[in-house]
């Protein structure tokens, strides 16, 4: 799957051959399905498609790119190298191919949606400019997913399946990129993880304090007791089996909004909290068109506290950086859009309505998480056991696909360790979650600044996997795939590919098949790098703060933020 003599034009050929034959399945398994009723999607959520190989080829596929379809000498020159068939490949590589478009809606939905930063987002920049970032954000969230799922289209295949967003990367930049991108995303996901382990160890915190408001448990001991609940969920290695645990997230999240709306209607805000994090003393609430006043804004004065509001922006529309494993476990990948567009739009819709909405009656005091702002304390502590199994829910499958890019690209790829369906790759799967969450713990209760922690994060890598990474993504595919000449083409029986030419002569050319697609894409790829530079300055003056005071809570302390 990574190896380096493969080409990127071998990769276009077999993807569309993979691309006509799903297209074949998908038809056949639809009319198997029958009509859509209440019964037949309530079944469908429990069960999983089991790929049925094929010995003819499908109709269309005779020709791929107007080149030659693989010959059957091919596939027996395959079958020596490899020691396996190709209908037991395809066999093999169809079989964790199960999830369908709804499935990932809710995964995606579960990835992205986190409503409750943005009210806290909106108290930092004004409504004018947090309207304004959340919709261009918005939109260009939807256009980097549309990227990937070209690209993961023109480049996955059952010969040589995608499994994550490393592997785009290998076939259109080489093997130093993938290790690249491997390692920043695992480090991502496992920084997800502390984040989450963070603001659920507040939400114990804050229930363990009673209605009086006492000390209650050690904030560190709430932060073990969320970690010890990760190892437990943590053991699901499957996204199929977290697609229904996903959709009961996602009801469950908007529950706490509803929640969270009514009582921002009746109740004054936590001034405790939104003092105990941010140093801000009780006093009148105001709300502003354009960017708040110096000490009117919890996350910094002026031009700080836009970009910390502007960073929450950015981290409420991360997710990016596995699409591609989501697409890799779908059975029709091309439908993957209507996903994306149906919970792109639906995560939008609840951003503008709820953020704007608790701002308009919060002010400078709104708090993230929201539901740790609410100062009712049993409706307070209701939104935080909601919130801790939505929290755990997202934080297993931030787990989940962290360490299956840990196990996958480097203990079974550089250490021999065995797949993970067999006996021994479930029984150490078993062993290394606890390890996953216990340096995730170690990181949150070091770093215990929710929104700044979560702001950088969102600078250094959600904006990077989500906006920068994708831009040169479009840039190197489209440019490759492009300078492809109609003399061109690939013998599946040498596996050689005829170049009319090569170098930066080729390179133009495809730049300039479509010079404006092209430069826009290198236009928003230095946007990006812009926006990380401003993003990661601004959280590290918001930590500086903190940790000077401004915040009661400290390293592996017992106070509480909250």
């Amino acid at each position: 799957m990574h190896d380096k003599s493969i080409t990127f034009e071998e990769y276009l050929y077999w993807a569309a051959i993979t691309r006509a034959e799903e297209e074949a399945d998908n038809a056949k398994y639809v009319e198997h399905k029958g009509p859509m009723t209440a019964k037949s999607m309530l079944k469908d959520r429990f069960s999983t498609y089991k790929y049925q190989s094929e010995k003819t080829q499908p109709a269309g596929v005779e020709k791929t790119n107007g080149q030659d379809a693989p010959t059957d000498s091919a596939a027996q020159n395959d079958a020596i190298i490899t020691g396996v068939a190709p209908d037991e490949w395809k066999q093999a590589s169809r079989a964790i191919r199960t999830a369908g478009w709804g499935g990932v809606f809710y995964l995606i939905t579960t990835d992205i949606l986190g409503p409750f930063s943005t009210p806290w987002a909106f108290a930092q920049m004004g409504y004018g400019p947090g309207i304004a970032l959340f919709t261009v954000f918005g939109i260009m969230s939807y256009y980097s997913g549309w990227i990937m799922w070209r690209a993961f289209l023109g480049l996955d295949s059952d010969k040589y399946p995608l499994r994550g967003y490393g592997d785009l990367f290998f076939r259109v930049f080489g093997p130093t990129s993938r290790h690249l991108i491997n390692f920043a995303q695992g480090l991502q996901l496992l920084l997800f993880v502390s984040v989450l382990i963070l603001g659920n160890g507040q939400s114990i915190s804050q229930i363990s304090q009673g209605p009086d408001g006492g000390a209650g448990i050690c904030f560190v001991a709430c932060l073990v007791i969320f970690m010890c609940a990760g190892f437990i969920l943590g053991q699901i290695r499957t996204l199929q089996r977290f697609s229904w645990i996903a959709n009961i997230s996602v009801w469950l999240n908007l529950l706490i909004i509803f929640i969270c709306m009514g009582i921002a209607v009746n109740y004054p805000p936590n001034f405790k909290a939104v003092e105990a994090s941010y140093g801000i003393p009780e006093g009148p609430i105001y709300k502003f068109a354009g960017t708040p006043p110096d000490g009117m804004a919890s996350g910094g004065s002026g031009f700080i506290g836009s970009l910390n509001g502007l960073n929450q922006a950015v981290y409420s529309y991360g997710g990016c950086m596995i699409f591609a494993a989501f697409m890799a476990e779908m059975r029709h990948p091309h439908d993957f859009w209507k996903s994306l567009l149906i919970a792109e739009t639906f995560i939008y819709v609840v951003y503008m309505f709820f953020g704007i909405f608790i701002y308009s009656f919060q002010g400078q005091y709104s708090f993230n998480p929201v539901m740790q702002g609410l100062s009712p304390y049993n409706w307070q502590t209701a939104c935080n056991i909601i919130n801790l199994i939505t929290g755990l829910i997202a934080a297993a499958l931030y787990g989940n696909i962290g360490m299956k890019v840990l196990y996958i690209e480097l203990l079974q790829e550089l250490f021999n360790f065995p797949p993970l369906t067999v006996r021994r790759g479930k029984i150490l799967w078993a062993f290394f979650i606890p390890i996953y969450w216990v340096i995730a713990f170690i990181v949150g209760a070091a770093i215990p600044q929710f929104s700044y922690i979560s702001g950088f994060i969102g600078a250094l890598f959600i904006l990077s996997f989500t906006y920068t990474l994708p831009a040169l993504l479009a840039i190197g595919y489209w440019v490759q795939k492009d300078a492809m000449t109609e003399e061109e083409r690939f013998d599946p029986v040498a596996k050689t590919y005829n170049y009319v030419d090569s170098g930066i002569k080729r390179h133009i050319r495809g730049y300039m098949k479509k010079p404006f697609f092209n430069t826009w894409n290198i236009i928003y790829l230095l946007g990006g790098l812009a926006t990380t530079a401003l993003g990661m300055y601004s959280s590290i003056e918001g930590l500086i703060g903190a940790f000077s005071g401004k915040s009661v809570a400290t390293s592996f302390g017992c106070a509480a933020p909250v």
